[in-house]
C-alpha cells in the first residue's frame, strides 16, 4: 500500500511540476511577445507589407526545404526539382532569458479555414504556435532573389518573401495568438535552395532531397 501511495505521490508531483513549468512558460512567452520590440529591416517595396501593418513577432527559423524530382510537365521527358513547391519543415525560436525557446512550427498543411480561397490548395505554408496551437496559413505575394538586398544578403539561398494570410484557426482550447497575422516576411535566408544535381533524367523521378536552411520570419498584423 505504501509503495503504491509513494508512486502516486511522485506521479502527482511530476504532473504538478509539468503544469507549473507550462504555466511559467506561458506567462513568460506572453510577457516577451507583448514587450518585444520588433523592428524589421528596410526592405524593397516588392516584399514590404502595406501601410497599416505593424510587426509584432520575430521568429528565427531553422529547418529544411524538401524537394521532389518530377517531370517538368505531364508526359515530359525532362525533369526538375519542385523549386516552386518546396516543402518547408522548420522550428522558429525567440530569445527568452538569453535562451532560444521554440515558439512556432512551420510546415505545409491543408488550409482548414472555411473562408480560405477556393479551390483550397493541396497545402499552404503553415505556422502553428507551440503554446496555444493556433495556426495561420499564408501564400506568397512577391519575392526577391537572395543576395539582391541587405535584408536578403546571402547569394544562392532561397528567396526572401512577402506572404499574405489566407486562413487562420484557433487552437483546440481557443488560443488565437497566430490568428492576428496579416502578412509574413521571410528574410535573411541562408541555404535551402534545390540541389544543382540529382534530377536530370527520367530515372531520377521520385527522388527527394531535404536541404537545410535558416531564415528570419517577421509576423505583421493590421493596426488600421
Amino acid at each position: 500500500m505504501s509503495f503504491k501511495f509513494g508512486q502516486q505521490t511522485k506521479k502527482t508531483a511530476r504532473v504538478r511540476n509539468m503544469f507549473v513549468a507550462a504555466l511559467a512558460f506561458g506567462c513568460a512567452f506572453a510577457t516577451v511577445t507583448q514587450a518585444q520590440r520588433v523592428t524589421p529591416p528596410v526592405t524593397p517595396d516588392l516584399i514590404t507589407p502595406p501601410d497599416g501593418s505593424a510587426a509584432f513577432l520575430l521568429g528565427r527559423g531553422v529547418g529544411t526545404q524538401g524537394y521532389v524530382c518530377l517531370p517538368t510537365s505531364p508526359g515530359a521527358s525532362t525533369t526538375s526539382w519542385t523549386v516552386n513547391n518546396a516543402r518547408p519543415e522548420a522550428t522558429l525560436f525567440t530569445k527568452l532569458f538569453g535562451q532560444d525557446v521554440e515558439i512556432i512550427t512551420h510546415f505545409l498543411s491543408p488550409n482548414e479555414d472555411p473562408d480560405a480561397p477556393k479551390p483550397v490548395a493541396f497545402g499552404d505554408a503553415t505556422w502553428q504556435n507551440s503554446l496555444d496551437s493556433s495556426k495561420v496559413w499564408a501564400q506568397k505575394v512577391n519575392a526577391i532573389p537572395a543576395g539582391s538586398d541587405p535584408s536578403c544578403p546571402h547569394s544562392g539561398a532561397i528567396a526572401c518573401l512577402l506572404l499574405q494570410t489566407v486562413g487562420t484557426k484557433n487552437g483546440p482550447t481557443g488560443g488565437n495568438f497566430m490568428t492576428q497575422t496579416s502578412f509574413i516576411q521571410r528574410l535573411n535566408t541562408q541555404g535551402g535552395s534545390a540541389p544543382a544535381t540529382g534530377c536530370s533524367t527520367f530515372s531520377d523521378v521520385g527522388k527527394q532531397a531535404l536541404v537545410p536552411y535558416s531564415a528570419d520570419y517577421y509576423f505583421f498584423r493590421s493596426v488600421q
